[in-house]
């Protein structure tokens, strides 16, 4: 990667990183699926009006609306609601162990021994995780693990959607997935209002820092990286974010450093390693292995 490429993902992941503390402060004032629909409404405010798609690429961002919108962001906000920031910043990793098993289903990709292992690994440790009495309840688990889901399932889509400018997809697909999440919130919680009138300037603040930080900042880079260079290349770099969510959730959260987050925490993160470093060597191979021409 080039040095510009490499300080960019840095900063994604470091935005990401604290992301987890910052959701959680916002959701414990504000239901999360109301809360992810209003981060939409900034959003696509922002953006949408100046990135149009074409009529050709409004399925896909539909598409990406239900798969991105509604199942990475929504699920994830939910499981924060539930869960302690170092708990999700560790479970969301299982991104990168679904990613290897969409591209095995989908595309006939090979697993081979050394992605079955960091599999294993990663699996193994959001179990240990999964068994902390007060790390995350059981409805919040399984909403990060179709969050994590999700996200790998939306960096393959937007993979193959080269063609749709990186500041389209976030506009529109934050556009697309208002109707869907309004619609939830209002039928699945209560007290929506009231809590957002009540909310004090830190649930703002950190909307704020959702909106303008994650959603447009950091997305935005992500994409672009994404898009320029394989996902391979760029996923790996995920990895600095769970470190900084658990530091961050232990340092300004107060949240317990238990022995469920140290072994599950080096468990999932040693697996989704494991993976990255096995690839980077199958890759640097090919590489060696192919013709000149």
């Amino acid at each position: 990667m080039k040095p510009s490429d490499l300080f960019q993902a840095i900063v994604v992941v470091a935005i990401w990183g604290f992301n987890f503390v910052v959701i959680k402060t916002a959701v414990s004032e504000i239901p999360p699926i109301a809360l992810t629909t209003i981060r939409f409404c900034f959003v696509a405010l922002l953006i949408a009006p100046f990135f149009r798609p074409t009529k050709e690429q409004l399925p896909k961002l539909v598409w990406l609306s239900l798969v991105l919108g509604c199942g990475h962001f929504g699920m994830l906000f939910i499981g924060l609601s539930g869960a302690d920031a170092a708990t999700t910043a560790l479970m969301i990793q299982l991104g990168i162990p679904f990613s290897i098993i969409l591209a095995t289903v989908l595309f006939s990709d090979p697993l081979g021994w050394g992605r079955i292992v960091g599999m294993s690994l990663a699996f193994a440790g959001a179990a240990l995780l999964a068994g902390e009495p007060d790390g995350a309840s059981p409805t919040a688990l399984a909403a990060l693990l179709v969050s994590a889901f999700c996200w790998a399932w939306a960096n393959i889509l937007i993979k193959q959607y080269k063609e749709i400018h990186s500041m389209t997809i976030i506009g529109w697909m934050s556009l697309l997935a208002i109707p869907i999440l309004a619609s939830a919130s209002f039928f699945l919680e209560t007290g929506q209002l009231a809590a957002i009138q009540t909310a004090s300037w830190k649930a703002w603040a950190a909307l704020s820092y959702i909106v303008m930080g994650s959603s447009i900042i950091a997305y935005y880079i992500w994409y672009r990286l994404i898009s320029r260079l394989s996902i391979n290349q760029v996923v790996p770099f995920s990895l600095l974010a769970p470190m900084i969510g658990v530091a961050a959730g232990i340092l300004i959260l107060d949240e317990a450093f238990t022995g469920y987050k140290a072994i599950g925490g080096v468990l999932t993160i040693s697996g989704v390693a494991f993976i990255e470093i096995r690839q980077a060597r199958l890759r640097k191979l090919a590489l060696l292995d192919s013709p000149i021409k």
